[in-house]
């Protein structure tokens, strides 16, 4: 196993409550691992910690074997990219502006033309190419987020001049999204870990889950649940444990559950 991030005994505390404790969780290089639980799990505020955006109250993270507070900005642009679930503007900029932020700044001896053309390919491959002089504002929210998951992409590729171990963290990204551009996000995500990326993404999809997934990590109230493939941690027991429902079916994914509350 080749690590690229680990949380060891992180844990995240607000005034009194703990929202995170004692998870540890090794990411492997070039893994899709995808975080599931209820709402209140923990899932979004444990992304939060593992790319850097809040610093745990217990534990450390370490990213490609260097304790992550100690990576100057600089280079943990480079390293990692994020979507977060949701984004807002107060200018007016355009689609093609946004994507463009991605790039300022990262990568070694690029020109403005190269970069430039890191924007186009990106906004190409999240599909909002259309949509490039468009202002940001006047989105729809899957269009919104289609234009971060482009803004991350170019972000991704210029990083990658200096940096060969990156992760993309992903903040459900899907969830204001239409069916074909799902699947297109989770199928460009998984090629990106074709290509080396290593993908953590929150998902609340447990199919979708369990279909890109190498690697499902199952929360509740702030802990780890399961770790492993989609076979050893989507069971009758820890579903019925963690959700609150009662499955009626034989396995997951291959044969279809009825899900029912648990009285």
């Amino acid at each position: 196993m080749n690590p690229v991030c680990q949380a060891r005994n992180v844990s995240y505390q607000i005034g009194r409550r703990t929202l995170i404790q004692d998870v540890d969780l090794l990411i492997e290089s070039g893994s899709f691992t995808i975080i599931i639980g209820p709402n209140g799990a923990g899932k979004s505020t444990f992304l939060r910690i593992l790319c850097g955006e809040l610093t745990p109250s217990r534990g450390e993270v370490v990213i490609n074997g260097v304790a992550l507070p100690t990576i100057p900005a600089w280079r943990l642009a480079h390293m990692r990219a994020v979507m977060p679930q949701a984004s807002e503007l107060g200018f007016p900029f355009t689609a093609f502006e946004v994507v463009r932020l991605g790039v300022e700044g990262i990568g070694h001896d690029l020109s403005r033309v190269q970069r430039l053309h890191l924007v186009f390919d990106a906004l190409e491959e999240a599909d909002v190419a259309h949509l490039a002089d468009q202002n940001y504002q006047s989105l729809s929210g899957g269009e919104r987020q289609r234009v971060h998951f482009a803004r991350v992409l170019a972000q991704l590729a210029a990083g990658r001049t200096l940096e060969k171990q990156q992760i993309l963290f992903l903040d459900e990204p899907i969830a204001s999204l239409d069916l074909k551009h799902q699947l297109a996000l989770l199928n460009k995500a998984r090629n990106l870990t074709r290509n080396g990326v290593t993908v953590v993404a929150v998902l609340h999809d447990l199919q979708l889950a369990a279909e890109y997934g190498d690697t499902l990590v199952l929360m509740r109230a702030g802990r780890l649940s399961a770790r492993g493939s989609a076979d050893s941690v989507l069971t009758a027991d820890k579903l019925s444990e963690v959700f609150g429902i009662r499955l009626l079916g034989t396995s997951f994914p291959t044969c279809p559950w009825t899900l029912q509350l648990k009285r």
